[in-house]
Parts: structure tokens; sequence; C-alpha cells
């Protein structure tokens, strides 16, 4: 079987269930968002040790992140029929690693300059990756609803990748430029 099958050449693409659809459907457009973030969190991989604390987390999100894009390109009508499981955990996964960084450096009560490191920086490009996914599922969700976990762990993984930012920072004795205190916090500490 060859690699290119001239199916898309005019345009459109097949989704789970054998139905066609273009290539900018907003199915397609949701899935490609994911796709890139999930390269993204390879690429962040690549610049860690194989030994770092992050790699298994980062191995099972890139996972999930395959089982949630195959129910993101199944249509609801059918999606029971989608032998991937989502699993219940994947948002506690997320949930854990950012209580366990938070406790060891602190609450964040401001915006931040994203840079600092080069693994800090890759994760602020995963959590405006999985942020712009974020929004292409919302507007996926208004036509064909999404399974409320796909939501809320797309939304935890660009929290999870803030986190891992600030503390990759943290760790490596890096300190954050800060831009201003959050607007919500500043009311109310008056």
């Amino acid at each position: 079987m060859k690699i290119y099958t001239k199916g898309g050449d005019k345009g459109r693409t097949g989704i789970h269930g054998g139905q066609r659809v273009d290539k900018d459907d907003i199915r397609i457009e949701a899935n490609g968002c994911l796709d890139e973030l999930n390269v993204w969190v390879g690429m962040l991989r690549t610049r860690l040790p194989e030994a770092h604390e992050w790699q298994a987390t980062l191995y099972e999100v890139q996972r999930i992140l395959m089982i949630v894009m195959s129910h993101v390109a199944t249509p609801l009508a059918i999606r029971d029929q989608n032998p991937n499981v989502l699993p219940d955990t994947m948002v506690m996964l997320c949930e854990e690693q950012i209580d366990r960084m938070t406790e060891a450096m602190g609450e964040n009560n401001y915006f931040i300059l994203p840079g600092g490191t080069e693994v800090a920086s890759l994760c602020h490009v995963a959590r405006t990756a999985a942020r712009r996914a974020e929004r292409r599922l919302c507007s996926l969700h208004k036509v064909d609803a999404l399974p409320p976990l796909v939501m809320a762990f797309v939304n935890r993984l660009s929290d999870l990748f803030f986190v891992m930012a600030r503390y990759e920072l943290h760790t490596c004795g890096c300190g954050e430029e800060r831009w201003q205190a959050f607007q919500y916090k500043r009311k109310n500490a008056k």
C-alpha cells in the first residue's frame, strides 16, 4: 500500500465511518490542531533527557491525544462504534502533575513573558497549540457534540504546559519575566 492515495487531491478527505468532507471542515481543522499539538509534545520530549521526570507523563499525553483524535474524527451518530476508549483518568493525569509542580514552586498571580529556556519555550508553544485546538473543538462541539472528557482534557493540557514552563524555570533557577498581575487577582486583593 502506498502512502499516497490521491483521494484528497480535490480538497476532500475521509472521516471515521466513510463519509468524505472538505479538508477545511471544522472536524478536520480540530483534528489538525490536535495533531500539531501532539507534534509539539513530541518535540518537547526530544529536548528532555530520557530519564526526565516528565517523559512518562508526556508519553501518556501523546497516547491519549491519539485516542482523542479518533473520537474527534468520528461523528456523534457512530461514536459508540469507536473501539478507542477515552481513559477516565486523563484529566486527573494533568491535574495531579499541575498540583505537584505548583506545590513545589507556589501559585502564580501574574502574566509572564514566554521564554527563559528552550524547554520552557517549547512548553509555551504546546500551551498555545492546546488553546488553538480547544477553540477549534468548541466550534466542532457546537455542530456535533464531543465527549465532555475531550473538552476538559484539552483545556487542562494548556494549564499543564503553562505550569511546566514555570516549573522548568523554577528548577533551573531562571527567573520568570513578569508582565503584570492578573486583573481578577488584583481586584480580589483590594
